[in-house]
């Protein structure tokens, strides 16, 4: 009997940052099809990494994957660029938005229909359903890009991953510098596109309350591996992730390495 392979397989990668910085040791992740996973941890623990090299970005920050494999739908991504990740319905929205300042929003929508050379209609709906999700866009559909808030230009970076109809979103920290009302609205929207259109979501997060509230799977990363993983409710009830990442107010470890409230460099 055919069993349907996860969206999203990480098998035990490493990656490299210019030859000789190591981000990422061994790190293992599933991502089934119609699954929320979130990704936990500090700032440069290595969650940035970990997607980009899903999404097949880490050349362009003269990084590779030196070890290991991620699969796509059963299919090793080793042979595709990241224009050919797209065509396969993966889109990563990165860390900060990144949306064309110089664009007004409905351009900046529609910049990310481009790559599936899709008809004028598909396009138009495919629009009108973002449109939909982000109502509060609607009006601001001819501002530029740039004068928009911090939650809105999120809302256009997720819209615009949203018009190439992808099938698994690799979303790295949505609710960083965000209210909490548009945090909550963004989830909100992960939720909705899950349950009703079965869209996969590998979620990277710092606020860990928030992932895990929407998420099935957790995964903790620090310093370059994955240091626990469990479900939603488990994670939410463990003493470690508490008190690290809900306010526990104590030094606490993972396999008894201390190192949770150093300052590490960021290179991810």
């Amino acid at each position: 009997m055919s069993t349907t392979p996860p969206a999203l397989a990480i098998n035990n990668i490493e990656a490299v940052y210019g030859g000789a910085i190591l981000a990422l040791r061994g790190v293992s992740l599933t991502v089934n099809k119609g699954e929320v996973v979130s990704l936990l941890g500090a700032n440069g623990a290595g969650k940035t990494t970990t997607l980009k090299a899903c999404s097949r970005l880490l050349g362009a920050e003269r990084g590779e994957v030196t070890k290991g494999t991620i699969e796509l739908y059963g299919e090793d991504i080793s042979k595709f660029n990241a224009y050919e990740i797209v065509r396969q319905g993966v889109v990563q929205v990165l860390e900060g938005r990144h949306i064309f300042s110089h664009l007004n929003v409905e351009d900046n929508l529609l910049t990310g229909s481009f790559i599936r050379n899709m008809s004028k209609a598909e396009q138009k709906r495919n629009l009108e359903h973002v449109y939909e999700l982000f109502p509060r866009l609607t009006s601001r559909r001819k501002n530029p890009g740039g004068l928009c808030s911090g939650g809105e230009q999120q809302m256009i970076a997720v819209g615009r991953a949203l018009m190439a109809k992808p099938s698994l979103i690799l979303l790295d920290e949505p609710s960083m510098g965000l209210a909490p009302q548009f945090i909550e609205q963004i989830f909100e929207i992960i939720k909705r596109l899950n349950e009703e259109e079965g869209v996969s979501f590998l979620v990277s997060e710092q606020n860990a309350m928030v992932a895990l509230r929407y998420a099935s799977v957790g995964y903790v990363i620090e310093n370059g591996r994955v240091v626990k993983r469990g479900s939603s409710k488990e994670l939410l009830e463990s003493t470690d992730v508490a008190e690290m990442y809900l306010g526990g107010g104590k030094d606490v470890s993972f396999d008894g390495v201390k190192y949770y409230h150093r300052r590490r460099p960021s290179f991810v």
